[in-house]
């Protein structure tokens, strides 16, 4: 007597039933919208969700306010590393100081905090873009407020001291600006 030899395996096709698909994809809960009017193809991105809606909607001008401000940090750090007397001469009007150490230590700090202004012009993410507009118009509200009390304190004005007060009260406002535009939430459509 011979051995029955077991039927062959049958091959479901369900990934090709158009039908069967559409019922697994009910059941996941994936191809119909959700409460926000959202597509989502796979259940990964159900869950994970969709990056686009995180995305920060950038103010008009944001990234050109973001490299200003990170090549002007920049170019005032070496200026102070490089050059102390001719930083503090173009400002105060003044000879000049009997050490550049102080100088120099303000040029560290600026390069600081321009590789701060660097990196976030490179980054998606409000938070840190918001913290770098904040940390900038901190540095120039102290800055105006420094070279204020310098001026009265000295009874003479200089040319370059007034014209770095205005600039700074300008920048002050132009960082306080975009702070806030990054920190709105977004209307809905």
């Amino acid at each position: 007597m011979a051995a029955k030899q077991p039927p062959p395996l049958m091959k479901k096709h369900s990934q090709t039933d158009l039908v069967s698909r559409l019922k697994t994809r009910k059941i996941l809960g994936v191809g119909g919208e959700d409460d926000d009017g959202e597509v989502h193809r796979s259940k990964i991105s159900q869950v994970l969700g969709n990056e686009i809606k995180f995305a920060v909607r950038e103010p008009l001008g944001l990234r050109v306010w973001q490299l200003v401000s990170a090549i002007m940090f920049s170019g005032v750090a070496i200026m102070a590393l490089a050059f102390p007397d001719q930083l503090f001469d173009a400002i105060f009007e003044e000879e000049s100081v009997s050490s550049k150490t102080p100088i120099r230590l303000y040029g560290g700090a600026l390069l600081s905090i321009a590789l701060i202004m660097w990196n976030a012009l490179y980054t998606a993410e409000k938070a840190i873009i918001r913290w770098s507009l904040l940390a900038e118009a901190c540095y120039f509200a102290v800055q105006f407020l420094v070279t204020t009390v310098s001026l009265v304190e000295s009874s003479r004005i200089a040319t370059g001291a007034v014209l770095l007060l205005v600039s700074r009260a300008l920048f002050i406002l132009v960082s306080i600006y975009y702070y806030y535009q990054v920190g709105r939430r977004p209307k809905k459509v």
